[in-house]
């Protein structure tokens, strides 16, 4: 079992930045394919962007590419969010989430973080 812990939200102003970290609780996720996802109030848990195990590769939802950049510190067991230039649509819930199937981690992800909540005013 795989306890996923989110840090990093907060709230700031449009155009601004923050850094999420996500890092397990108890034990390596070092061969596990990680990923984010956000809800936004009112609307379906979306994926935004994975990483797999050996940061080999990655993959950007349309929405972010550009701006948020995804990685990961395999001797810090931890994987990191940096979002750029933030929209006031991108407040959401953001859940990190993490599984061995890079493929199933796009869609039914394994384990789940209990997300951080992300505020971005206009």
């Amino acid at each position: 079992q795989v306890q996923l812990l989110e840090s990093g939200g907060g709230l700031v102003q449009a155009g601004g930045s923050l850094r999420l970290s996500c890092a397990p609780s108890g034990r390596t996720f070092s061969n596990h394919a990680v990923g984010w996802f956000r809800q936004a109030p009112g609307k379906d848990c979306e994926f935004v962007v994975a990483i797999s195990w050996n940061s080999y590769r990655t993959d950007y939802a349309d929405s972010v590419k550009g701006r948020f950049t995804i990685s990961r510190d395999n001797a810090k067991n931890t994987v990191y969010l940096q979002m750029n230039s933030l929209k006031p649509e991108g407040t959401a819930v953001y859940y990190c989430a993490a599984d061995l199937d890079a493929r199933r981690l796009r869609t039914t992800p394994r384990y789940w973080g209990q997300g951080t909540q992300v505020t971005v005013s206009a």
